[in-house]
């Protein structure tokens, strides 16, 4: 006898990945997105369903209020305004379509995520929902509990604040040549190389540890030489990836992974390299991921603090 599966469990499946995807930006951590869609679903069962016209609006508001408390929990918590941390990274290949690769960055590039860390609680909602997932500002204002006009005055906030912060980058395929040109002057010691693709003002994040602020370093001097520095009492090897959409590459110390590493190019130069070195984080990182990556071509990298999870 076939068994009649509940039309509210159906929905909510069908729902999952997206309301998985709404809350991974907004919380940055997987097991936090994972736990705010467990909770939506708890409320939306307890509610019930009866009348609801739009499954997925609905559902969208009681996860994002969800994750706005959480937000604010956070921020109630903890000193955040001083202590900024990389999102967990989603990796992939290197991408062989632009296009699909240019919409994930926009969406969850770790430079964007790191100006979404800076927003209040409010503002970030306000700007993912609408700006990531066109929610109408009348079902933002409800989550919020404000005015449309309020809601929309938080999103053109941080709407500002995010294109003052993250700058916009190349191409995909100029960004991948640009990266690769860094790798093989990492790999080879090349003051000079790495020198012509650094912007004179990049700035290397390090995300080292959850209870450490990042280690954080400015400059195409002091990056060039960083990244050229010698390390032989290691054997690292790094490969080619997507990390969040940008260009990236992750790194390995006797075959276990070290650091993830994302670039943001703009005008043909790197002007920002942000790295997830956080070994507590980096070991829940499914090794069926990185088994995915090609490994044809691994670049020799124990030159090139720039993946090191101790730079």
């Amino acid at each position: 006898m076939a068994q009649t599966i509940d039309p509210f469990v159906q929905q909510f499946e069908l729902h999952r990945p997206y309301l998985r995807g709404v809350a991974y930006r907004m919380l940055g951590s997987f097991d936090d997105a994972e736990d705010a869609v467990q909770d939506a679903w708890l409320r939306a069962a307890t509610a019930g369903t009866d009348g609801i016209e739009n499954m997925r609006a609905w559902l969208t508001t009681i996860v994002s209020r969800v994750c706005l408390n959480m937000l604010r929990a956070r921020k109630t918590h903890k000193e955040e305004s001083i202590e900024l941390h990389m999102p967990d990274p989603i990796i992939a290949p290197p991408a062989e379509d632009p296009e699909t690769q240019a919409v994930l960055a926009d969406s969850v590039s770790f430079a964007l995520f790191l100006v979404l860390e800076t927003l209040s609680p409010d503002e970030r909602l306000a700007f993912i929902l609408h700006d990531m997932f066109g929610v109408p500002f009348d079902e933002i204002a409800q989550t919020l509990d404000k005015s449309p006009e309020a809601a929309r005055k938080l999103a053109s906030r941080a709407r500002t604040r995010v294109r003052a912060g993250a700058p916009h980058s190349d191409s995909p395929r100029s960004e991948r040549a640009v990266v690769d040109a860094f790798l093989r002057a990492a790999q080879t010691g090349d003051i000079e190389g790495l020198m012509h693709v650094l912007h004179p003002d990049v700035v290397l994040r390090n995300d080292i540890r959850a209870d450490r602020p990042m280690v954080i370093r400015q400059g195409a001097d002091s990056v060039a030489r960083g990244a050229s520095a010698f390390q032989a009492a290691r054997t690292i090897s790094g490969y080619r990836a997507t990390i969040n959409g940008a260009p990236g590459a992750i790194a390995l110390i006797n075959g276990e992974l070290a650091s993830v590493a994302a670039f943001t190019v703009a005008n043909g130069r790197i002007v920002a390299m942000d790295v997830l070195s956080d070994r507590a984080r980096l070991a829940r990182i499914d090794p069926l991921v990185l088994e995915s990556l090609p490994r044809e071509e691994p670049f020799t990298a124990s030159r090139s603090p720039a993946l090191r999870s101790d730079s």
